[in-house]
């Protein structure tokens, strides 16, 4: 593809954001949606993806944050938008029968025949890999909570959840998915407005040691 070639889906994308449609017809539910939908790409604020991160081993804290700070870039911005992109230059946003991660099969099928499989595998193992990430999450809160009392039946209770979040329909469970993640960074936001000298103390004394050559840009 040439250079025009992407330009144009990206001026397409930029400029459809602020028309007078995007204004007054909804703009604060899109913004809403986009937010929502961004926190579940990249969990930014949560505090969830903390409890993975504490998991390194390292001698100074602040390079695991620093490292942290790359994954929503990462994860959001150039990931999704190479998605947004393929959808765009495809066209598969103007085929009105499509709807959710169908546009984005429907994009990919188009260009690649039989990228529909490779899409369906990805997508259940990001599922089955997010239901691991997030019951070592609550694993990891209850034995802060109760210690290791109860493990084995919290385990059991997130088995049981599943199953019964699968017969749900999907506008439920995201509901109720947003609700319980507001809550989450409600505490979280609170908690690190409290934690924020710390931090700063633990970075600025990182960034003062890489300074002075006490520690080398390679090493953590």
């Amino acid at each position: 593809m040439t250079l025009p070639e992407y330009v144009n889906p990206l001026a397409l994308i930029i400029s459809s954001a602020f028309t007078p449609d995007a204004a007054f017809g909804g703009f604060i539910g899109a913004l809403m949606q986009g937010l929502k939908r961004a926190s579940f790409s990249n969990e930014a604020g949560f505090g969830s993806a903390p409890i993975a991160h504490a998991a390194v081993k390292t001698k100074e804290p602040a390079t695991e944050g620093l490292v942290a700070l790359l994954e929503p870039f990462f994860d959001t911005v150039i990931l999704n938008t190479i998605t947004a992109l393929v959808v765009v230059v495809t066209g598969s946003y103007l085929l009105k029968e499509y709807s959710g991660v169908l546009i984005t099969t429907h994009a990919f099928n188009s260009v690649l025949p039989g990228f529909d499989i490779v899409l369906t595998i990805s997508i259940v193992l990001f599922a089955f890999t997010t239901m691991l990430t997030w019951s070592y999450y609550g694993l990891k809160g209850w034995q802060y909570l109760f210690g290791n009392r109860g493990a084995t039946a919290y385990k059991f209770v997130f088995c049981a959840v599943s199953i019964l979040a699968a017969t749900m329909s999907l506008g439920s469970v995201i509901d109720l998915a947003d609700a319980l993640v507001f809550v989450l960074a409600f505490f979280n936001v609170l908690g690190l407005y409290f934690l924020l000298p710390i931090v700063k103390k633990e970075v600025n004394g990182f960034l003062a040691k890489v300074k002075s050559g006490e520690i080398k840009p390679n090493e953590d």
